[in-house]
């Protein structure tokens, strides 16, 4: 075993780990990512950012890298499947679906993690992992041993980490599989269209069309639930099932990624075992139903990374860090939530039919319309941290500063005070907190304490309520 001991290692290296890897070293936290795969994967298991995953990225200066590369969808996506009947207005900056195949987000966030100094090893597989009072012994497959004051797995629904920490994963297991596949086809474009369209309209589980570079993405109901599901499909497979739900196979070739997934639904009944952590899939698997899986991974990330940084630093106040399940898995619940009810709905039995055509008349009403489309988005997220004033637990959203805007003033990840009172200091959390003392259009309070994640941590105008909510979250004040 070296003797360098790394604050944190991070066991997988996909959007979630990446992620938390950029939010660690933003607070100088020495950090080594893991990750099996000795090659970005091709793997396409999601498409593209919603709306609290782009202010995210907006937070911390990335959004133009993302805007640049993917597609902007006027809307927040729909309920599945089921459009809303006018445009959703929400309470953001970015009431659109980013368009960007995962791929692409992986590379972005792993450039993020190098440009800030973390420590990535690829073709890192892990075979197990101890720990005691100090930290954690990670043991490689091929011998070698490291040392961290911290370990997280960010390792994916099969998740070594999990199953080593003995964290129960209740829910349900897999009914349901589908294949996603990448490749070329020799059919016109106008006839894959119109098979497509035509049946959808009884298999919503059914879809294919354009992938970019001449090539098509396509999701279609397997035969049956695989046993090994970590084996990919075959090709042959796949044209057999798209033969068997469309009549043809659409003369598809040359993949370029196969994969299955399933309506396998769990949540983890704890996310930290002591000096060990998880996030993400590794957390929480669901049906990729909204296309709310990599976001919530990435949403996970934003608000461990500070909590994290905060304890390595040994600045934290007694229990930030088990904040992050208390936040965390409700967030992941109502996720689960979503996605069994649109399982349900895209069922084209009677019931779940019936059930959709009185969504889709309810989909009308406007409050119903953003009711759901927040669900997709995020933005409807609300912590529970103890009442006071409306805004707490909420996140803020991006607002015209006097110079600049809100989301410009937190690239660093440090904690903020709006004030527009002129009477409010952070005097003594300055290390950690920063003072905007400017007016905010849109405030709606005369002064918002906001964590490092945008989430508002207290709002009011009385400067002893301030210096306790920042007691409460940032730690004790350096004289």
């Amino acid at each position: 075993m070296t003797e360098h001991v790394y604050d944190a290692i991070i066991v997988g290296g996909g959007p979630t780990g990446m992620m938390l890897a950029a939010e660690l070293r933003l607070h100088d936290a020495d950090v080594l990512v893991l990750e099996r795969d000795a090659e970005p994967t091709q793997l396409v298991r999601s498409l593209g950012l919603h709306a609290r995953s782009l202010e995210i990225m907006d937070q911390r200066g990335l959004l133009d890298r993302f805007l640049e590369l993917g597609t902007r969808y006027p809307g927040i996506g729909s309920f599945a499947g089921i459009p809303a009947p006018r445009p959703v207005v929400l309470d953001t900056a970015h009431g659109y679906t980013l368009g960007l195949p995962q791929p692409v987000t992986d590379r972005l966030l792993a450039e993020r993690a190098a440009e800030l100094g973390a420590e990535v090893r690829r073709g890192a597989e892990v075979a197990g992992f101890e720990q005691d009072d100090e930290g954690v012994t990670v043991s490689l497959a091929d011998g070698g041993r490291l040392r961290a004051r911290w370990m997280v797995g960010c390792d994916g629904g099969r998740s070594l980490t999990r199953r080593a920490l003995g964290i129960g994963f209740p829910g349900e297991a897999p009914t349901t599989e589908w294949i996603l596949g990448e490749a070329e086809v020799t059919a016109p474009a106008e006839e894959i269209a119109a098979i497509s369209e035509e049946v959808r309209k009884t298999h919503r589980g059914f879809g294919i069309g354009p992938a970019g570079e001449g090539r098509y993405r396509a999701v279609v109901p397997a035969a049956t639930v695989s046993e090994d599901r970590a084996t990919p499909p075959t090709l042959d497979e796949f044209r057999e099932q798209l033969r068997a739900y469309a009549g043809t196979d659409f003369g598809i070739h040359s993949p370029r990624s196969l994969s299955r997934f399933t309506d396998a639904t769990r949540l983890a009944d704890r996310y930290r075992v002591g000096r060990v952590l998880i996030a993400g899939d590794a957390a929480h698997v669901h049906p990729p139903l909204g296309g709310q899986g990599l976001n919530l991974g990435i949403q996970d990330a934003f608000n461990l990374g500070w909590k994290l940084a905060a304890e390595l630093s040994g600045r934290a106040p007694e229990g930030l860090l088990d904040t992050y399940f208390a936040e965390r898995h409700p967030a992941a619940e109502e996720v689960l939530t979503v996605t069994r009810a649109q399982s349900e709905l895209i069922d084209p039995a009677p019931g779940p039919q019936a059930v959709r055509r009185l969504l889709t008349e309810l989909m009308a009403m406007d409050d119903v319309a953003r009711f759901f489309a927040e669900k997709i988005a995020g933005t409807g997220v609300r912590y529970d941290l103890g009442g006071g004033h409306g805004l707490v637990g909420r996140r803020m959203r991006d607002l015209p500063l006097t110079h600049g805007r809100l989301y410009e003033r937190m690239r660093d990840g440090r904690g903020l005070l709006i004030d527009e009172t002129g009477t409010l200091l952070p005097d003594g959390w300055a290390d950690r907190v920063d003072l905007v003392a400017e007016p905010a259009e849109g405030l709606e309070a005369p002064a918002v304490l906001l964590r490092p994640d945008g989430h508002v941590a207290w709002a009011g105008d009385d400067q002893a309520e301030l210096e306790d909510a920042l007691r409460r979250w940032f730690g004790r004040p350096v004289d």
